[in-house]
Protein backbone atom coordinates (compact mmCIF):
# COMPACT_ATOMS: atom_id res chain seq x y z
CA UNK A 1 0.00 0.00 0.00
CA UNK A 2 1.20 3.10 -1.12
CA UNK A 3 1.28 5.30 2.84
CA UNK A 4 1.20 9.10 0.97
CA UNK A 5 -0.58 9.78 -2.21
CA UNK A 6 -0.96 13.36 -3.80
CA UNK A 7 -4.09 14.19 -2.20
CA UNK A 8 -2.59 13.76 1.20
CA UNK A 9 0.39 16.15 -0.11
CA UNK A 10 -1.89 18.65 -0.88
CA UNK A 11 -3.60 18.60 1.96
CA UNK A 12 -0.21 18.57 4.28
CA UNK A 13 0.32 21.58 1.81
CA UNK A 14 -2.58 23.27 3.10
CA UNK A 15 -2.63 22.33 6.84
CA UNK A 16 1.10 23.86 6.99
CA UNK A 17 2.87 23.93 10.17
CA UNK A 18 1.19 23.28 13.20
CA UNK A 19 4.27 22.56 15.49
CA UNK A 20 3.18 25.90 18.13
CA UNK A 21 -0.60 24.71 18.21
CA UNK A 22 -1.69 23.62 21.20
CA UNK A 23 -4.50 21.30 19.45
CA UNK A 24 -2.63 19.99 15.91
CA UNK A 25 -4.71 18.49 13.15
CA UNK A 26 -4.00 14.84 12.63
CA UNK A 27 -4.15 14.45 9.02
CA UNK A 28 -3.49 11.50 8.29
CA UNK A 29 -2.96 7.73 10.34
CA UNK A 30 -0.91 5.06 10.06
CA UNK A 31 -1.17 1.32 11.86
CA UNK A 32 0.70 -2.01 12.34
CA UNK A 33 -2.29 -4.24 11.40
CA UNK A 34 -0.36 -7.12 13.09
CA UNK A 35 1.18 -5.09 16.11
CA UNK A 36 0.20 -2.24 18.47
CA UNK A 37 1.81 0.66 16.83
CA UNK A 38 -0.33 3.76 15.21
CA UNK A 39 1.69 6.96 13.92
CA UNK A 40 -1.00 10.02 13.56
CA UNK A 41 0.74 12.44 11.25
CA UNK A 42 -0.05 16.23 11.63
CA UNK A 43 3.16 17.71 9.10
CA UNK A 44 4.75 16.12 5.97
CA UNK A 45 8.16 17.31 4.38
CA UNK A 46 7.66 15.74 0.53
CA UNK A 47 11.50 16.38 -0.01
CA UNK A 48 12.57 14.11 3.04
CA UNK A 49 9.42 12.15 3.06
CA UNK A 50 9.60 13.07 7.31
CA UNK A 51 6.17 13.11 9.14
CA UNK A 52 5.85 15.30 12.54
CA UNK A 53 3.50 13.48 14.45
CA UNK A 54 2.20 11.54 17.74
CA UNK A 55 3.06 7.90 17.62
CA UNK A 56 0.83 5.74 19.85
CA UNK A 57 1.24 1.14 21.25
CA UNK A 58 4.75 1.01 21.25
CA UNK A 59 7.26 1.79 24.12
CA UNK A 60 5.35 5.03 25.59
CA UNK A 61 3.42 7.43 23.27
CA UNK A 62 5.05 10.55 22.08
CA UNK A 63 5.48 13.79 19.85
CA UNK A 64 8.27 13.08 17.19
CA UNK A 65 9.13 12.58 13.97
CA UNK A 66 8.90 9.55 11.54
CA UNK A 67 10.07 8.34 8.04
CA UNK A 68 7.31 7.17 5.30
CA UNK A 69 10.20 5.81 3.46
CA UNK A 70 11.26 3.54 7.03
CA UNK A 71 7.50 2.45 7.68
CA UNK A 72 6.91 1.21 3.85
CA UNK A 73 10.18 -0.78 4.33
CA UNK A 74 8.40 -2.76 7.55
CA UNK A 75 7.79 -6.03 6.81
CA UNK A 76 5.39 -7.58 9.29
CA UNK A 77 4.53 -11.54 9.38
CA UNK A 78 3.08 -13.10 6.53
CA UNK A 79 4.04 -9.87 4.27
CA UNK A 80 2.27 -7.26 5.88
CA UNK A 81 3.50 -3.84 5.78
CA UNK A 82 2.27 -0.44 7.96
CA UNK A 83 -0.90 0.38 6.41
CA UNK A 84 -2.84 3.97 5.58
CA UNK A 85 -6.20 4.20 7.52
CA UNK A 86 -8.00 4.74 4.46
CA UNK A 87 -11.40 5.24 6.49
CA UNK A 88 -9.73 7.75 8.89
CA UNK A 89 -11.04 11.54 9.03
CA UNK A 90 -9.23 14.57 10.05
CA UNK A 91 -9.42 14.88 14.02
CA UNK A 92 -7.69 17.13 17.07
CA UNK A 93 -5.14 15.40 19.03
CA UNK A 94 -7.25 16.46 21.93
CA UNK A 95 -9.83 14.42 20.39
CA UNK A 96 -7.80 11.53 20.30
CA UNK A 97 -6.25 12.41 23.77
CA UNK A 98 -9.03 14.41 25.76
CA UNK A 99 -6.95 16.87 27.64
CA UNK A 100 -6.33 16.40 31.92
CA UNK A 101 -7.90 18.53 34.18
CA UNK A 102 -4.90 20.22 36.09
CA UNK A 103 -4.44 19.32 39.57
CA UNK A 104 -5.42 22.63 41.38
CA UNK A 105 -8.64 22.48 39.18
CA UNK A 106 -9.32 19.20 40.06
CA UNK A 107 -8.59 19.77 43.70
CA UNK A 108 -11.23 23.41 43.71
CA UNK A 109 -13.27 21.11 42.33
CA UNK A 110 -12.95 18.11 45.11
CA UNK A 111 -13.07 21.01 47.57
CA UNK A 112 -16.16 22.35 46.48
CA UNK A 113 -18.19 18.85 45.82
CA UNK A 114 -17.19 18.30 49.91
CA UNK A 115 -18.93 21.55 50.86
CA UNK A 116 -21.99 21.05 49.33
CA UNK A 117 -22.17 17.31 50.58
CA UNK A 118 -21.52 19.00 54.28
CA UNK A 119 -24.08 21.81 53.73
CA UNK A 120 -26.48 19.13 52.52
CA UNK A 121 -26.00 17.05 55.72
CA UNK A 122 -26.65 20.43 57.52
CA UNK A 123 -30.31 20.72 56.04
Amino acid sequence: MKLMTKELEKRFAQVGDQSEKENPTFIAKFFDPVGSGTWYATEYNPESKICNGYVTGLAFDEWGSFSITELESIVRPFGLGIERDIHFTEMSYHDLVPPKPKKRKLELQELKESKEQESDKER
